[in-house]
């Protein structure tokens, strides 16, 4: 132990790992000892840039150098202090002592430098790839190889409460576009040493930064190495979000239903993590991508967490009951009016005819052209300008609603259920898995009107065998319901309490499945007869 803390009072020099030139790149080549050479390389093949800045000086008042930069990626205040300060006047230590010339570099590297984030490249192109993503490249004439410096700084908004993702107690801080801010956030969460993060390039042009985010000592391997390997299949020349990444790794691309859930939320990331799950966070995105994602994940909300459970379950309930109504309700209509009138009792049924007669068209094609209207108004409203879109909703819905009745294109009924499917979908907290359901609600719709309760029956049928054949990294989609898991059945239709939910989802196959060492509720009695130093 002694040796070990003398060792760290005086720790040898820093051994560079320079990275060499890479195979597979047409215009990749070793630099030149020559300093005008490779200035000359890099204007040519980085071309016309106003924001490229080559800045030549001498290093100690006599050795040439040069400084490469894109002025729009950099903190140029960090370049001037902590860069071209120290090189262009020595330190004191350095005052007076003979530097041979092959051993500059090294000494530039170990003894003058600021910044802790550096690297030495000897390849033209992977320095300027670096120096496309902010770094600075510092260059020596006499030397074959660069000091590449981590000076990145883009302008930013700032942290921010979620616009997607609205809660009543949960944290009012969001991700942005910044991958490190989101590893920030994520980090400040989850303290501990388990926590891992992987960056990878991906896009053969926008080289986009993407991280992987687990708990190694939670996380199964096997869904680790396959996330890997999705990321790693993926060659194209872009990734501008993580939604592109998404449409790469996602089991079943031709299903309407979601198999990779976004969230903006911090922490809901570490929730997941804490699970069992991996996230993908992407550079210029502020929406994490989460793997696996099962149905039941779509329903669920931070707010059924941090309430207690009784609300929470009451609330879920709810929400489910909403989701449903918004997908069924519609085809249950038409199948009833048109197939199967006896069904409606006998005051609600004359009600029903009475606001009928005027209308020239069925009742499938009636709540078509309403479920229509109400989705391109619906698209309308998000295109429009926030303060112009609210308006046009409440417009919208209050005076194409009326007219249509007055004008006898539908009847009041309809107009009604229309209403309610839609206040039904904007219960789904989930944007995607809300499109899905909008989406299978029209061939139900159709299918009703054809062959009445008949055709809404298949229609659930084909729906709930497409939602059995579907997995996600390979979870099963209905999980835990199917297969059916009791521990997993505590966070489905109801929010069990905290202190029943003691295992982590069986479906995810984690490492260490207990996260709650004893699964007895806290003691937590009052006191009932408190005396008077206790009072």
């Amino acid at each position: 132990m002694l040796k070990r803390i003398r060792k760290s009072f005086n720790p040898p020099k820093e051994v560079p790992t320079t990275v060499p030139c890479t195979e597979n790149k047409p215009q990749s080549g070793q630099m030149s000892p020559l300093l005008d050479h490779n200035l000359q390389r890099i204007e040519t093949i980085v071309g016309e840039n106003s924001d490229l800045v080559i800045r030549r000086f001498l290093i100690f008042g006599e050795y040439h150098g040069a400084i490469v930069y894109f002025s729009s990626m950099v903190d140029e205040h960090s370049i001037f202090t902590d860069i071209l300060k120290p090189l262009m006047s020595p330190p004191l230590h350095l005052i007076g002592r003979t530097i041979p010339d092959q051993e500059l570099l090294d000494i530039i590297w170990n003894e003058v430098l600021h910044l802790s984030k550096s690297k030495r490249i000897s390849c033209i192109d992977e320095m300027l790839d670096t120096g496309i993503q902010g770094s600075t490249l510092l260059m020596l004439d006499g030397f074959a190889e660069s000091i590449v410096l981590d000076t990145r700084q883009v302008q930013m908004r700032g942290i921010e409460q979620p616009q997607t993702e609205q809660t009543i107690r949960g944290a009012r801080e969001g991700f942005i576009e910044v991958l490190e801010s989101n590893i920030s956030l994520l980090r400040s969460r989850l303290q501990t040493t388990d926590l891992r993060i992987t960056v990878n390039p991906i896009g053969q042009k926008t080289k986009s930064k993407v991280a992987v985010c687990y708990l190694e000592s939670v996380a199964n391997p096997e869904l680790i190495k396959e996330a890997n390997r999705r990321l790693s299949k993926i060659d194209t020349d872009g990734i501008l979000d993580a939604g592109y990444i998404e449409q790469f790794i996602e089991d079943h691309p031709y299903s309407p239903f979601p198999q990779v859930q976004n969230t903006e939320r911090p922490d809901k990331a570490a929730a997941s993590l804490l699970e069992g799950r991996v996230i993908l966070l992407t550079d210029g995105s502020p929406f994490a991508l989460i793997v696996p994602a099962v149905f039941n994940q779509f329903y669920q909300t931070l707010d059924d967490y941090t309430e207690r459970f009784i609300i929470g379950s009451l609330i879920r309930f709810i929400r489910v009951i909403a989701l449903l109504f918004s997908l069924f309700f519609p085809a249950l209509y038409v199948s009833i009016i048109s197939f199967n009138p006896e069904l409606i009792p006998t005051d609600f049924a004359v009600a029903v005819a009475g606001g009928r007669a005027g209308v020239p068209y069925p009742s499938v094609i009636e709540v078509l052209i309403m479920e229509v209207s109400m989705e391109v108004l619906r698209e309308a409203t998000l295109r429009m300008p926030q303060i112009i879109g609210g308006a046009l909703s409440i417009v919208g819905v209050l005076v194409i609603g009326s007219a249509a009745v007055s004008a006898g294109f539908v009847s009041p009924i309809t107009v009604v259920v229309v209403a309610l499917t839609t206040i039904g979908s904007f219960a789904t907290p989930a944007y995607n898995a809300a499109i899905a359901l909008r989406m299978l609600r029209f061939p139900l719709i159709i299918m009703s009107g054809i062959f009445g309760l008949y055709g809404v029956m298949i229609g659930i049928i084909f729906i709930i065998n497409h939602l059995l054949f579907m997995d996600s990294f390979g979870v099963p989609y209905l999980s835990p319901v199917v297969p059916i898991n009791k521990q997993g059945l505590k966070d489905t239709l109801i929010r069990a309490p905290l202190w029943w939910m003691w295992k982590r989802p069986s479906h995810l196959h984690t490492v260490d499945n207990t996260r709650l060492a004893d699964n007895d509720k806290l003691n937590t009695e009052p006191v009932l007869n408190p005396t008077q130093e206790e009072r």
